[in-house]
C-alpha cells in the first residue's frame, strides 16, 4: 500500500451523516396512509466492541431465543445492560476525531412483524426511526438498508419491495459510541439506545413527499395569507376559512393570528391523488426590524427555560403524557417559551406548543463543548470534512419542522466554538426557510445570527447591552451589526441548588430595556434517576452513582422541577417574577387599600385582560374577614389602570395586622388550567 492510501474508515467512524437513508419530510401525524408501529419488545444482545459479532443475526431464520429482551424505545443503559454515564463538558472517552474507543458497546436489536391483514397491495413503504443513539445500521428481511447518525432527528428507509405478508425480520446494530458523538456532547446522560418510535409507514403512489407551510400574518389588516407548497402537488381545504384551493396557490384573509397567549389554529386538509393529512395551521410572521423581535409587528418578551428530554425512569424516551404535563407546569407558572436544548425535541412536543401556546427556539442536534478542553483544536464545526455531517442535521431539524407556528427560531446548536460549518448552516437554513429567526449564542460577532444572544452576562452587562452601550467588537462592521440586533439571554440563573438567584433583577432589565427580550433558566428538570433504597423509599441518583470514574456529579439535577416534575421553590419564584399581571399599590410608597387605590398593568404582548376575573381579600392576623370581585377593564397590552379598593370590611381587631390580596385569576377553563388557576397576585397593606 502506498503512503497516499488509507484504510477506509469502519462506517461508525467515518465522518459522514450515514448512507441508504431518504431525504428528511416533514412529520405528519394525521395521514390517512397506513401505518404500523414497531414499539413493543425487541429482542436484545449487547456485545462489548463494535466488531464483536457479525451480521448473521439480520438473516431471517436466525435463532435469538437466548437473547434478553429490551422495550422499544428504550435505553439499554436503563434495563440491565451496562450503566448511564453523565458528564457536562468533558467526553466520556479519548479526544481523539472521528475515531472512538474499542471499547464500544453495541446493543443488536431484533424485531419480528407480520404485515396487518389490511395493509395496502402496491405502493411503496417506508421504515422510519424517531430517535437512535448514536448510530445504527438496519437490515430488513437480510438486506442491507444503511446506516445513519443524528441521535435527535428522524431517518427513514425505502422498504417497499422487500415486505413480506408474515415474519419480516428487522434487524438494527446500535453503537454506543460513533463519529456522531463528538457532535452529541450536551451536559447530559449518555444513553444509547432506540429511545423514540419505530414505525413501518404505507407510501401510496402520489402520496407526499414533502409540503411546506407558509401562513404569514399582516397586523396592519388582520389578514392572513396561506400558500402551501407540496410534492406532489394537490387541493388544500380550510372549512372554517372557506378556502379551497390548490398546492403553490396563495389566498388572503382575515384571521385570528397565532401566539403564544392566543394559540389560534385552524384545522386545513392536504389532500393529493395518494394520500390526504390533516394539518393545524397558525398565522403568524417573525421579523427582526428596529432592532427589536417582533411577532405580528409586536416586540415580544420571553419568559422562558431550556428543556432537556427527560424521564427518571425511561430517560429520553418520554412519552407524549409527560409531555404535555412539562408544558402544562410551563403554562400554570406563567412560563411562554421553551429552547429545546440542545437538539430538536420528539416532533409530538411541538404539536403541543402549537396547542398550548409556547415559543420555540428549535436547536440543532449538535454541541462540541469537550473541544473547548483542548483550545478548540480539531473542532468539527470548523473543519470541512464534517461539514456534510452538520448540514444534515440543519436539514433534518428544519424539514421535519417547519410547519410548526411554535417554532420561531432555529438554532444552529450549542457550545461548539466558531467555524465554516456553523456559517454554511446559517446559510442553507437561511435560504431554505428565511420567514424564521436564526439563533446561536456561540457566535458573539452575530456574523451568522439575527439575535445578540449570551449565557449568564451578569446585571451590569445586560444593563450596558440594553442600552446598547456594551463594549465595542473588534471588527467595526460587526460590531454595527451586532448593536442594531435584539438582546436574549438563552441561558441565565441557573437552577441548581438554592437557585435560581437574580431573578427579579433580571427581569427589571428586561422589562426596561426594549433590546433585552427575556431569557431562558437553565434549566427546567432534574436529571435524577428514580431508585429504591431497602426501606422503600425512594430517591434519585446523578452523575457517579453507576460507579462511573469520568463524571460530573449532581451537576446533571439543576432544573426548576424535581425528577418527579414536583415544582421546586425556584419555580414558584419564577412564576412570581414573571407574572404577565402587575398588581401594585398606586401610593408612590407602593401601598394601597381603603385610603389609596391599586394599580393593575396588562405585562401581555398580545393578549387584553378579558380572559382574567379579579378578586380581592381582606385579611386580619392571616384569617379573611371579606372578600369580593374587583372589576378591571380589559386593559390591551402594556396598558395601566387605578382602581379603589373597597373600605375595610369589619371584624379587625384594632392593632391587628391586615392585609389585601389582589388576585388576578382565569375567567374560564383553558387546555392547561382550570377556571379560577392564580395567574398574579400581590399582597398591599
Amino acid at each position: 500500500m502506498s503512503s497516499t492510501q488509507h484504510t477506509p474508515l469502519p462506517y461508525y467512524e467515518d465522518r459522514s451523516p450515514g448512507a441508504g437513508t431518504l431525504p428528511p419530510r416533514p412529520w405528519t401525524p394525521s395521514s390517512d396512509a397506513a401505518r404500523l408501529s414497531l414499539n413493543g419488545t425487541w429482542s436484545f444482545r449487547l456485545s462489548p466492541t463494535a466488531t464483536a459479532e457479525d451480521d448473521a443475526f439480520a438473516r431471517p431464520g436466525y435463532d435469538a431465543r437466548s437473547w434478553d429482551e429490551i422495550p422499544v424505545p428504550g435505553h439499554w443503559v436503563l434495563h440491565g445492560h451496562g450503566a448511564p454515564i453523565y458528564t457536562n463538558v468533558r467526553y466520556p472517552f479519548p479526544v481523539d476525531p472521528p475515531h472512538v474507543p474499542a471499547e464500544n458497546p453495541t446493543g443488536d436489536h431484533l424485531r419480528v412483524f407480520d404485515l396487518p391483514g389490511d395493509w395496502p397491495d402496491g405502493g411503496d413503504a417506508v421504515l422510519r426511526f424517531e430517535g437512535v443513539e448514536s448510530c445504527a445500521r438496519v437490515w430488513l428481511n437480510g438486506e442491507e438498508l444503511g446506516t445513519f447518525k443524528g441521535s435527535r432527528l428522524p431517518h427513514e428507509f425505502p422498504v417497499g419491495g422487500l415486505l413480506e405478508p408474515s415474519g419480516n425480520v428487522l434487524a438494527v446494530r446500535v453503537h454506543q459510541w460513533s463519529s456522531g458523538s463528538y457532535l452529541e456532547d450536551q451536559d447530559q446522560w449518555w444513553l444509547p439506545g432506540i429511545f423514540r418510535e419505530v414505525t413501518l409507514e404505507h407510501r401510496p403512489e402520489g402520496s407526499l413527499a414533502d409540503y411546506f407551510v407558509h401562513a404569514s400574518y399582516d397586523h396592519t389588516t388582520g389578514e392572513g395569507t396561506l400558500r402551501i407548497d407540496s410534492d406532489p402537488g394537490g387541493r388544500i381545504t380550510v372549512p372554517e376559512l372557506g378556502l379551497d384551493l390548490a398546492t403553490g396557490e396563495s389566498a388572503t384573509v382575515p384571521v385570528e393570528p397565532w401566539t403564544a397567549e392566543t394559540p389560534r389554529l385552524y384545522e386545513a386538509w392536504l389532500t393529493t391523488v395518494g394520500e390526504s393529512v390533516s394539518l393545524r395551521v397558525g398565522f403568524r410572521t417573525v421579523v427582526v426590524e428596529d432592532g427589536l423581535l417582533k411577532v405580528n409587528g409586536r416586540r415580544v418578551l420571553f419568559r422562558g427555560v431550556n428543556r432537556h428530554e427527560f424521564h427518571p425512569e425511561n430517560g429520553r424516551a418520554v412519552d407524549l403524557a409527560t409531555m404535555r404535563r412539562d408544558l402544562v407546569l410551563m403554562k400554570r407558572h406563567n412560563i411562554n417559551a421553551v429552547r429545546t436544548s440542545h437538539y430538536p425535541p420528539h416532533p409530538a412536543f411541538l404539536g403541543l406548543c402549537d396547542e398550548l401556546g409556547l415559543w420555540v427556539i428549535d436547536e440543532c442536534d449538535l454541541e462540541t463543548h469537550g473541544f473547548g478542553v483542548l483550545d478548540w483544536r480539531n473542532n468539527p464545526v470548523d473543519d470541512d470534512r464534517w461539514t456534510p455531517a452538520l448540514l444534515d442535521r440543519a436539514e433534518r431539524m428544519v424539514e421535519r419542522d417547519k410547519n410548526h407556528p411554535a417554532v420561531v427560531m432555529w438554532s444552529l446548536g450549542n457550545e461548539c466554538g466558531t467555524g465554516r460549518g456553523l456559517s454554511a448552516m446559517a446559510d442553507w437554513i437561511r435560504e431554505r426557510d428565511p420567514s424564521r429567526v436564526i439563533h446561536y449564542e456561540g457566535d458573539h460577532s452575530c456574523a451568522d445570527t439575527d439575535v445578540y444572544s449570551r449565557m449568564y452576562a451578569p446585571h451590569e452587562e445586560v444593563d450596558l447591552i440594553g442600552r446598547r452601550t456594551e463594549p465595542p467588537w473588534s471588527d467595526p462592521e460587526l460590531d454595527a451589526k451586532r448593536r442594531a440586533l435584539p438582546f436574549i439571554q438563552c441561558e441565565y440563573a441557573h437552577a441548581m441548588g438554592n437557585g435560581p438567584g437574580g431573578l427579579s433583577e433580571y427581569q427589571r432589565l428586561f422589562e426596561a430595556h426594549e433590546r433585552c427580550q427575556g431569557g431562558f433558566v437553565w434549566e427546567w428538570i432534574d436529571h435524577g434517576f428514580t431508585r429504591r433504597a431497602p426501606d422503600g423509599r425512594f430517591y434519585h441518583v446523578y452523575g457517579g452513582d453507576f460507579g462511573e470514574e469520568l463524571h460530573d456529579g449532581n451537576f446533571v439535577c439543576d432544573g426548576l422541577v424535581f425528577p418527579d416534575r414536583t415544582p421546586s421553590p425556584g419555580l414558584i419564584e419564577y412564576k412570581k417574577v414573571i407574572e404577565p399581571v402587575r398588581i401594585e399599590g398606586a401610593e408612590a410608597d407602593g401601598t394601597g387599600g381603603a385610603d389609596g387605590a391599586v394599580r393593575i398593568t396588562n405585562g401581555h404582548d398580545f393578549a387584553d385582560l378579558s380572559h382574567l376575573a379579579f378578586t380581592w381579600t381582606y385579611e386580619a392576623e392571616g384569617e379573611a374577614i371579606g372578600s369580593g370581585e374587583l372589576a378591571v377593564p380589559p386593559l390591551p397590552p402594556g396598558e395601566s389602570v387605578e382602581l379603589k379598593l373597597p373600605a375595610p370590611p369589619p371584624g379587625a381587631e384594632a392593632g391587628a395586622e391586615t392585609w389585601w390580596t389582589v388576585e388576578a385569576r382565569l375567567a374560564a377553563a383553558t387546555a392547561w388550567a382550570e377556571a379560577g388557576h392564580t395567574v398574579a397576585w400581590a399582597q398591599l397593606p
